[in-house]
């Protein structure tokens, strides 16, 4: 981050990688020495930033049911395992100690506003770190102090649910209270605890609601409520800089984010942290991350209307279904014109970085970061608070179209797209949505949600919250769905930009008959299709597998487990 970084003995303490459980109690002459000064305080809140995520963000999709890669992940294919060692596997609590010795220890400055800030932005990282906890495993025990040694609460166990929840949400409303009004992309601010509020909230109210918990309605109430806050302080706006047909795939492909819609990014830098996204984007050897088949075909045409009420979308090549789509199509995945960031022609078509044929282009940097990336990765923006509020309304019954065009519509605006009507996503409710969720709210707004479903997972595509959307709405089964790729009605050569020459060239091992100019070949022996010679591609033929008992958490380690009695596993494990 863009933040002042100190190496002082008393971050040594703090960047410690072992299990709180494992951990010395902290040296009190520490506590003595460092917390004396607003600067002191600033130092120390400035270690918790290293919590947040880098270039995961951008590769979570990955496993989901947006991005099929050539290495499909445990949890897609429902082979995750119980791990044995103490404090792996998510079940880690030494950030949770820094930050509780730091709230421990800060009122000692002499600083009322410092106390405020900085109080506020450790109560911001203890409700992410539970945040995290929570959507991982459930019920989890809550810690508000440090454990040391022989403290009884080392072995307690599990806190509800709802005691943990109640805490997280009382930390993010002290941050949301105490910390400024600032505007910085690299820094905690009030902007960014409202977004984290209205993100947890609506996480927590779908979750409960969608797994018949008590309670969710207050949590879709507190999500609104958190994102019309953002809405109303009209501090962010919808970055628009290109235009329709650019100003998405700009957002992201920039090697520095500003405040227009970014709230909150992990910043890079050529010459200090560099991450590896553009080679993960683009090495036929390594990820090779190609959308898939149904994401693309969730993508509304550019009227407005759905592409898959057209009588022969499934079988249509790529040039057609390509064409008058939603702009953002083409903003994430390459078109048939595709220009690298900072060239100026038409790059070749090239089908063997991507599994599925759909290649990804969100986030992809000029061609000199293709190894060793700078661009900045975004963490929270305004758009996301758009959708909060929009699906929050929806679930709670008291959505208006007034809420969809401050909403949904704005972001439609940005690629000159159809305003989303209420009425008519109601009383039509989209026939390929509701086949794709199974486990949605039947009543007077199906239809709609349907609908902020698809807008979210066409905005927020390959943002890192698709499985979380997936596992609050209880719609673990929707990895079993087919992931598929590019449909070939036959081998033979094809031509994938409509300019008269063959690009692509499939065939079953025999490439004889290739004509010139192909620069991509697909053989069926080694990428198949679903139907022999011919289908769609189908990188992930053996399917996903969700076990609905057992896999909407994670399992706890064998160690922690054997440690503490008071532990139980979750269900199934």
């Amino acid at each position: 981050m863009k933040h002042l970084t100190y190496l002082l003995l008393i971050l040594l303490t703090f960047s410690s990688c072992e299990d709180y459980l494992e951990r010395a109690p902290k040296d009190q002459v520490d506590s003595a020495f460092f917390f004396n000064s607003a600067k002191d305080l600033e130092v120390a809140t400035n270690d918790f930033y290293s919590m947040l995520p880098g270039k995961e963000v951008y590769t979570d999709d990955s496993s989901s049911d947006n991005v099929v890669t050539l290495s499909t992940a445990d949890r897609l294919k429902g082979t995750r395992i119980v791990p044995t060692k103490r404090g792996t596997g998510g079940w880690s609590w030494s950030n949770l100690r820094d930050i509780n010795f730091f709230l421990e220890n800060y009122t000692k400055v002499d600083d009322e506003e410092a106390l405020k800030e900085y109080g506020g932005i450790a109560r911001f990282f203890r409700a992410f770190f539970y945040f995290d906890k929570v959507k991982d495993f459930g019920d989890v025990p809550w810690y508000s102090k440090v454990l040391n040694a022989g403290d009884e609460d080392l072995y307690k166990a599990r806190d509800s649910r709802e005691l943990v929840m109640d805490s997280i949400m009382a930390d993010i409303d002290y941050a949301i209270e105490n910390i400024p009004a600032q505007v910085e992309v690299s820094k905690i601010t009030k902007y960014t605890a409202l977004i984290l509020k209205a993100r947890i909230a609506l996480f927590e109210g779908t979750f409960r609601k969608y797994h018949n918990l008590s309670g969710h309605a207050a949590f879709l109430e507190a999500a609104a409520d958190a994102s019309k806050k953002l809405i109303t302080s009209g501090t962010y706006s919808i970055y628009s800089i290109g235009g329709p047909e650019a100003a998405y795939r700009n957002l992201f492909s920039r090697n520095d984010q500003d405040a227009t819609e970014t709230i909150l990014a992990r910043d890079f830098d050529r010459e200090k942290q560099t991450h590896n996204l553009g080679y993960l984007m683009t090495a036929p050897t390594n990820g090779a991350y190609g959308l898939t088949k149904d994401l693309v075909n969730s993508y509304l045409m550019s009227d407005g209307s759905p592409f898959t009420n057209k009588p022969n979308y499934g079988t249509m090549q790529y040039y057609q279904e390509i064409q008058n789509r939603d702009p953002r199509l083409t903003q994430t995945t390459a078109g048939p014109n595709f220009i690298v960031n900072g060239e100026g022609s038409v790059e070749p078509v090239t089908l063997n970085g991507t599994t599925t044929g759909y290649r990804i282009i969100k986030g992809l940097p000029s061609r000199d970061q293709w190894n060793a990336a700078f661009f900045d990765v975004v963490i929270f923006r305004y758009a996301e608070a758009l959708l909060i509020y929009a699906e929050a309304k929806a679930e709670l019954g008291t959505l208006t179209q007034e809420d969809l065009d401050i909403s949904v519509n704005v972001l439609r605006d940005r690629v000159s797209m159809p305003h989303l009507v209420m009425e008519n996503a109601n009383t039509n409710p989209d026939a390929y949505q509701d086949a794709m969720y199974t486990n949605v709210d039947n009543g007077a707004n199906k239809g709609v949600i349907l609908e902020i479903r698809r807008e979210r997972r066409v905005e927020l595509f390959n943002e890192g919250l698709r499985w979380d959307d997936l596992m609050r709405w209880k719609e673990g089964k929707k990895v079993e769905q087919p992931m598929l790729g590019l449909y070939f009605p036959n081998l033979g050569s094809f031509d994938f930009n409509n300019d008269g020459t063959a690009d692509v060239y499939v065939h079953n091992g025999d490439i004889s008959g290739a004509p010139t100019g192909i620069t991509s070949y697909i053989n069926v022996q080694q990428r198949t299709l679903t139907n022999g010679n011919e289908g769609n591609l189908n990188p992930f033929s053996e399917g996903g597998s969700f076990d609905e008992s057992r896999d909407y958490y994670y399992p706890i380690p064998l160690e922690d487990l054997a440690l503490n009695d008071n532990l139980i596993q979750n269900p199934n494990w």
